[in-house]
């Protein structure tokens, strides 16, 4: 992996995150997920999870950090959802639905890993990965 071209395409998503157009917004949140290990991303990630303009941004960004299916997705998403108003915690909860409503493995590993979570020393972390867990655990995938 080039790190040097990696941070190049974070900082271009990054500047594509700060669109006026919700569009570029949702697609800067898409793909800066598959970014989420560089601390360079986590800032335009939380930002486009809270995006005060468009919940689209909201749930195309949480849906893809998500799909992560690791810890640095579920994190960033949890971080997020602590601080969310109910407006965007109801679109969080809706990609947590569109995410993990299918597969019961998956929603397993993932009930799994917010538990690990809930032990992090950030408070804000903790206390969405509570929330999360709550969410994850009200899902039945058929």
């Amino acid at each position: 992996m080039d790190g040097e071209l990696r941070r190049a395409a974070v900082e271009a998503l990054g500047a594509l995150a700060r669109s006026a157009d919700y569009r570029d917004r949702a697609d800067a949140g898409h793909a800066l997920a598959a970014f989420a290990e560089l601390p360079e991303a986590h800032g335009p990630l939380l930002e486009l999870v809270l995006d005060p303009d468009d919940t689209y941004a909201t749930r195309v960004t949480a849906g893809a950090l998500l799909r992560r299916g690791d810890r640095l997705g579920l994190t960033a998403v949890a971080s997020a959802l602590a601080v969310a108003d109910p407006n965007h915690g109801d679109w969080i909860q809706t990609a947590v639905q569109d995410v993990f409503g299918v597969f019961s493995d998956e929603r397993d590993d993932a009930i799994r890993l917010c538990g690990e979570l809930t032990q992090d020393p950030d408070a804000r972390v903790a206390r969405g990965a509570r929330e999360l867990r709550d969410l994850l655990a009200g899902i039945h995938p058929s």
